[in-house]
């Protein structure tokens, strides 16, 4: 079957009217062959190596968050009806390409991780995933049937995906037990090639999540978390409450463990006007990850420099907002980083926190947190209106 150019969707989604130009003409796009109906029963066969590669051959199609807002705000225009299929058939196309990429990066991983029993467990959730989504190559999308049949199989997909930062992130623990006890030899290049991958594997997982979680709100009966928000993103996003939010729920695990959490000091300052609260184009859900790991690890440290003390010093969070950008800047008086570890403080195998007891438990591996730069106990992390995924 002819694919899609996607140099086309890249033109389109990089106009200003994308969103609106894009997905009412791309079902016009699709070759009349693809919209024939070559079974009703759909069933999953099993990927060849064949089909893999040949997705993997093209690229992601950059998606900016002005397109999604363009394509949530055509609802009203297009009908809903029209605006599903559209996005069904960008999707069946997309995400593919999207998972055969990173089926690939997995079989070229170290020999080292791909054999760790966690590692195949993820390789066999985006292998069938893979496999589910590729038999909708050549669907009708006149069907509705079939429409709402593809929207429920990603909702079905994303929640097999839920597992998949803790689980990848166990490979690595396991990974990396073996080579404390010399039963696995991980050189530099080893650990270089894992740090390629997973950062590479994870922002390609933010993608895929934020491009299935448009789709399953617009369309699959989910609730947005606000009435305001378009699927996932909020355009109106208070950065104060979301990080007091994130500050809170870190408070209480904190408490729970340490029985005492140190206070919030915060501080926000709108530049462009100083009578409005701070807000911007968002995600909150993704914001408020960052916030919420970055808390607990500066609790985690003042916690354990304050010991018993009955005065904690408090968390400084300082929020400016610019004409151009937004800056949160973090910091605690927990101790900061000895300059010996500076090198390692972005590496995945690197870790000062309590070794995880099992493969359920999370192990510091937030991709997310990427975003931000570190300098002892202070911490400062950007947005950029330019997001695309």
């Amino acid at each position: 079957m002819k694919r899609l150019n996607f140099a086309y969707w890249k033109d389109l989604l990089g106009r200003r009217d994308g969103g609106s130009v894009l997905f009412s003409r791309c079902l016009s796009s699709v070759p009349a062959q693809a919209l024939r109906t070559p079974n009703q029963s759909i069933k999953v066969p099993v990927p060849g190596r064949n089909l893999i590669d040949h997705y993997a051959h093209f690229n992601p199609t950059p998606m900016s968050i002005q397109a999604f807002l363009d394509f949530g705000k055509s609802l009203q225009r297009n009908g809903k009806t029209f605006c599903e299929k559209a996005s069904c058939n960008f999707l069946r196309k997309e995400l593919p390409v999207r998972l055969a990429n990173i089926i690939k990066e997995i079989h070229l991983l170290p020999e080292s991780l791909i054999c760790q029993p966690s590692t195949q467990i993820v390789q066999g959730w985006y292998e069938k995933s893979f496999a589910e989504l590729i038999t909708y190559e050549q669907a009708d999308l006149t069907n509705d049937a079939i429409v709402s049949r593809f929207t429920q199989d990603l909702i079905k997909i994303r929640n097999r995906h839920n597992l998949v930062v803790e689980t990848m992130a166990q490979g690595v623990v396991e990974l990396s037990r073996g080579s404390e006890d010399k039963r696995i030899m991980v050189d530099s290049v080893t650990r270089d090639s894992i740090q390629y991958f997973l950062d590479r594997f994870y922002m390609m997982r933010i993608s895929i999540r934020m491009l299935i979680n448009q789709h399953t709100i617009l369309f699959g009966g989910e609730l947005p978390f606000s009435a305001g928000h378009v699927g996932t993103i909020d355009p109106e996003c208070d950065i104060q409450l979301v990080v007091e939010d994130a500050f809170a729920s870190a408070r209480s695990l904190c408490e729970n463990f340490y029985e005492q959490s140190p206070e919030l000091k915060m501080t926000c300052i709108n530049t462009v006007n100083r009578e409005e609260p701070l807000k911007i184009v968002y995600v909150p859900s993704h914001l408020f990850h960052i916030s919420f790991e970055l808390f607990k690890n500066a609790m985690r440290a003042t916690c354990e420099k304050g010991g018993a003390s009955l005065s904690l010093p408090p968390i400084e969070v300082v929020i400016v907002k610019t004409t151009e950008d937004v800056a949160i800047k973090m910091s605690d008086q927990g101790g900061g980083i000895p300059q010996r570890n500076m090198p390692q403080l972005f590496e995945y195998m690197f870790s000062t926190a309590p070794s995880p007891v099992d493969a359920g438990t999370s192990v510091n591996v937030v991709p997310m947190v990427r975003f931000f730069r570190q300098s002892h106990s202070d911490y400062r992390f950007f947005q950029y209106a330019s997001n695309t995924v």
